[in-house]
């Protein structure tokens, strides 16, 4: 059985399907409404499942009765989870005789928890990976048996990074099934002192505060989109809107003027450059407030910003 939820995880399903693995059923999340209709939308992994005629299980907690005996009706060898999104409690675990495994994006110990993925770019990190271990009821806390590392070049974002890690992630897992099922694979247990945590983005997290550097900002921007976006206010000549920034860049030479303050809006280099607490952040694309997403060179044609302009969280 597969238990997994968004893109990431309809790769490793794709990749079970493709090399002939009899994935009985899936458990994914609920639908949820989406874009500016809110018309409800299908998890990717649903998506797939219904379209090569696997069951599909949407249940709201796996921490009953119901649950159980759904998974215990189709009798698997092994439960493979990928960014599922709710922990296997202990009855589900005993159920497959091989086990349950899990495929996790970071190098473990390391970024356990729900945004791993998301934490390492916000956090600056230049090598970041993917783990396949034995769950346990911990929180990503189960044995280890197999990783890849994964290089985090300072311009790709978390959409980017999620879809090198479904493809590193469903070679790694095909390469260590056999394993398992042969009872060859090696178990390595986690340091958890080692341990640190990767909490779910909260959307306070999201406000641009501009006396921070420069590039802490740029990771945090794309650290989250596109599922997420970052935001902030400018105070211009038109008075004040809303602004999303969706693709950045960054240096380290310092602008003298106050954090927030646009120091350049250059059509011709496509860049809004922001004076931060230390270096100058480029925006090079952005949402307006009821607006599409344009690139900066666009919003400084259309006379939308100016130097001096200010752009806060507040």
């Amino acid at each position: 059985m597969f238990f997994g939820t968004p893109e990431f995880a309809e790769k490793i399903l794709d990749a079970l399907v493709a090399s002939g693995e009899n994935v009985v059923a899936v458990f994914t999340r609920q639908d949820k409404p989406k874009g500016r209709g809110y018309q409800m939308s299908k998890p990717p992994v649903k998506e797939y499942a219904e379209a090569h005629g696997i069951p599909v299980f949407q249940p709201t907690s796996l921490r009953n009765d119901e649950a159980k005996e759904t998974v215990l009706s189709f009798a698997p060898d092994m439960i493979i989870t990928a960014a599922y999104g709710l922990i296997l409690p202990k009855p589900i675990l005993d159920i497959p005789r091989l086990g349950c495994i899990n495929v996790h994006g970071s190098l473990l110990p390391e970024y356990r928890g729900a945004a791993p993925v998301q934490r390492s770019i916000i956090d600056g990190r230049t090598v970041t990976g993917i783990t396949v271990m034995r769950m346990d009821e911990g929180c990503d806390t189960g044995d280890m048996i197999a990783k890849a590392e994964i290089p985090l070049p300072d311009d790709i974002n978390c959409g980017g990074l999620f879809d090198v890690m479904g493809e590193v992630g469903a070679e790694l897992l095909l390469k260590t099934l056999p394993k398992i099922k042969d009872g060859t694979a090696q178990y390595e247990k986690q340091d958890h002192e080692k341990a640190t945590y990767a909490n779910k983005i909260d959307k306070s997290e999201l406000i641009l505060d501009f006396g921070r550097s420069a590039k802490e900002l740029h990771d945090l921007i794309r650290g989250v989109y596109p599922y997420l976006v970052c935001g902030c206010i400018q105070y211009g000549q038109k008075g004040r809107r809303g602004l999303r920034i969706i693709k950045t860049d960054h240096s380290e030479e310092n602008a003298e003027a106050q954090p927030g303050t646009v120091v350049c809006a250059d059509a011709k280099r496509g860049i809004i450059g922001v004076a931060c607490g230390s270096g100058i952040l480029y925006i090079k694309e952005l949402i307006p407030e009821g607006k599409k997403a344009m690139s900066a060179a666009d919003y400084v044609r259309g006379r939308q910003i100016n130097e001096n302009d200010i752009l806060s969280g507040e």
